[in-house]
């Protein structure tokens, strides 16, 4: 497990957070296609917080892409490197990722994060942020649409609906369960939409949520628990 320490020049405040998305956001590349799905390593990361103890732990854990087998696994603790504020929880969660995908003992292919990429007030959410930092193929699979409208997919798995914000579409809602809720897929760094929902897609032979997410999810709270 890595000890992270908040780097010197992170943001403090709100307005310096957001100002670093408006540097950094011409970076993002949204015209490449993105690895294949079903090969090679794709890589899941997330993040678990003891807010009593101001405490944040961090997992990567990397699967082979045909088999969804773990293949490597890195975490990093640190203290929590800035307040959540809606919009902004790259800054919250960034520097604990970074260190746990530099802790890997292999390169992590897709990096699918817990989270937004494009989908985000300023089209910058942490999957963005990270893609554009590592250079790394990023996607967000959330859970919940944020603050985008959307119509219901149709209920076979595979389904989409335009994540809309106003005419833009940002993202989509895809279901990746018969009948069941679907996620929200949007793209992060160096991956098509079509690409990122075929990921998702390929990470979800069983359960709603994708299996990157599922491993980085248990991990990271292990990881918290031993801290």
């Amino acid at each position: 497990m890595t000890t992270v320490r908040i780097p010197e020049d992170w943001p403090a405040t709100e307005e310096q957070a957001r100002a670093v998305q408006d540097a950094l956001r011409a970076r993002v590349i949204l015209d490449e296609p993105g690895p294949p799905p079903g090969q090679g390593h794709v890589t899941g990361v997330d993040v678990a917080y003891d807010d009593e103890r101001d405490v944040g732990a961090a997992a990567a854990v990397v699967l082979d892409a045909s088999s969804l087998d773990v293949v490597a696994e890195a975490t990093a603790v640190g203290r929590v490197s800035f307040p959540y504020v809606p919009g902004l929880l790259a800054f919250r969660e960034i520097p604990t990722v970074l260190a746990a995908l530099e802790a890997l003992p292999r390169p992590p292919g897709l990096v699918v994060c817990d989270g937004y990429g494009l989908a985000h007030p300023r089209r910058f959410g942490l999957a963005s942020h990270l893609g554009v930092l590592t250079g790394l193929p990023t996607i967000g699979v959330a859970k919940n649409p944020f603050t985008f409208s959307y119509d219901d997919p149709d209920t076979p798995r595979g389904s989409t609906c335009a994540l809309l914000a106003g005419s833009e579409e940002v993202g989509r809602a895809l279901r990746t369960r018969d009948g069941v809720k679907p996620v929200f897929v949007s793209v992060g760094h160096r991956v098509t939409l079509d690409q990122a929902c075929a990921h998702t897609l390929a990470l979800t032979p069983a359960y709603r949520i994708p299996e990157t997410t599922r491993r980085a999810d248990a991990l990271c709270r292990e990881a918290l628990r031993r801290t």
